[in-house]
């Protein structure tokens, strides 16, 4: 493991979050800090069920369902929701870590504990809060690639 000091400098002339990951070389371990640290940045503002608004990391999220006009985010203490449409949402997030089960469903595979592929032909699918989503089949394929490390 690469020694890693941490530093912050504080600019106002930014009007974002830079981070720079500097190092001699580029290695596979560097690559999934970078892929951490930009997944734990990307953030999501998401109403409560009291119409408070609340901003959000994206690694908090297990699934984002359709339900109606709204789209359901469901994190590991709390349900929130949003406007907009599954599939802007899903051009918003990273594809490494989300991935659609259905047409009605993304989850983040970070959070799932268990794929149980069933004799019929179906997917299981257990997160880490012992909550279940099905896959569809024709979603099927995709998630198997994406297991499999072509996807």
């Amino acid at each position: 493991m690469n020694k890693i000091k941490v530093l912050f400098e504080q600019d106002t002339s930014l009007d974002c979050v830079e981070v720079t990951v500097k190092s001699a070389e580029r290695d596979e371990q560097i690559d999934e800090l970078i892929a951490k640290i930009g997944g734990s940045l990307q953030q999501m503002t998401v109403s409560d069920e009291n119409g408070v608004l609340k901003n959000i990391s994206t690694d908090e999220i297990f699934i984002i369902s359709v339900n109606g006009k709204k789209l359901n985010i469901i994190t590991e203490s709390d349900s929130y929701s949003v406007r907009g449409s599954l599939q802007s949402i899903e051009s918003s997030l990273d594809a490494r870590d989300f991935i659609r089960i259905s047409r009605y469903e993304l989850i983040n595979i970070s959070k799932v504990n268990r794929y149980d592929f069933t004799l019929k032909g179906t997917l299981r699918i257990e997160f880490k809060n012992g909550i279940e989503a099905w896959a569809s089949r024709r979603c099927i394929p995709n998630i198997r690639k994406m297991l499999s490390g072509k996807g």
